[in-house]
C-alpha cells in the first residue's frame, strides 16, 4: 500500500511539474515570436537584397504558392516582386526548400524582372556537413547559377565552374549536397514561372 501510495504521489509530481514547465515555455515562445518572426523577416530582405542589387523596395505580388514537390507532398512559399528605381520591375525572388544530404536546405532564390535569367541564390538556412556540404554556401559553387537561363539545370562532376550554362560542377566531396541544391531550383522554377505568367507578372512567352 506504501509503495502505491509513493507512486501515486511521485506521478502527481511528475505531471504537475511537467504541466509546469509546458506552460514557461509556451510563455516563452509567444513572448519571443514576434522578434523571431521580426528577424526572420529581416534576413530574407536583407537576403533578397544582396541577390537583387537594383531593389529598393520588395512587394509581395503572390502568396502560398503551390509548389508540387513529388511523391504528393507540396510546398508553400511567397513569391516577391522587386522595385527599382521609378517603381520599375527589376527581379522575383522566393524560399525554396528541399531535402540535402543532413537535413533539409532553405535557399532564397531571385530571378531577373521577366524571369528568364536566375540572379542567384543565398543560404536561408541547412545543416550540411562542414567543410563538404556547408560549402553551398560558397561562392565557387553559388556562382556557377548567376547568368544561368531559367530551364533545368543539371549536375555534372567535371567543368568549368566559370562558364555560365545549365551545367553546374558538384562540389568534390559534396555530390549529394550539390544535387540537392539543383533539384530545389528545378522542382520550384517551372511552377514559379507559370503562376507569374498566370497572375499576368510577366510575359507568356508568346
Amino acid at each position: 500500500m506504501f509503495r502505491i501510495k509513493h507512486f501515486i504521489k511521485q506521478s502527481w509530481l511528475l505531471i504537475v511539474s511537467a504541466f509546469v514547465f509546458g506552460l514557461l515555455i509556451a510563455v516563452t515562445n509567444a513572448a519571443l515570436s514576434g522578434r523571431i518572426t521580426g528577424n526572420e523577416e529581416d534576413e530574407l530582405n536583407n537576403l533578397m537584397r544582396s541577390l537583387i542589387v537594383d531593389a529598393k523596395d520588395f512587394e509581395k505580388v503572390i502568396k502560398e504558392a503551390q509548389i508540387p514537390g513529388g511523391k504528393g507532398k507540396v510546398n508553400q512559399t511567397d513569391i516577391y516582386r522587386a522595385i527599382g528605381s521609378g517603381n520599375r520591375n527589376v527581379g522575383f525572388a522566393f524560399v525554396a526548400v528541399g531535402a540535402g544530404f543532413a537535413d533539409k536546405i532553405k535557399l532564397v532564390i531571385a530571378v531577373d524582372g521577366d524571369c528568364e535569367r536566375f540572379f542567384g541564390f543565398k543560404v536561408l538556412s541547412s545543416n550540411e556537413t562542414p567543410g563538404f556540404g556547408s560549402r553551398i554556401k560558397e561562392d565557387e559553387f553559388g556562382g556557377q547559377f548567376r547568368g544561368v537561363p531559367t530551364s533545368v539545370l543539371e549536375v555534372v562532376k567535371t567543368g568549368d565552374v566559370e562558364k555560365i550554362d545549365s551545367q553546374i560542377v558538384a562540389i568534390s566531396g559534396a555530390t549529394v549536397s550539390s544535387e540537392a541544391v539543383v533539384k530545389i531550383f528545378n522542382t520550384y522554377i517551372g511552377e514559379i514561372k507559370r503562376q507569374l505568367q498566370e497572375k499576368g507578372l510577366i510575359s507568356n512567352g508568346k
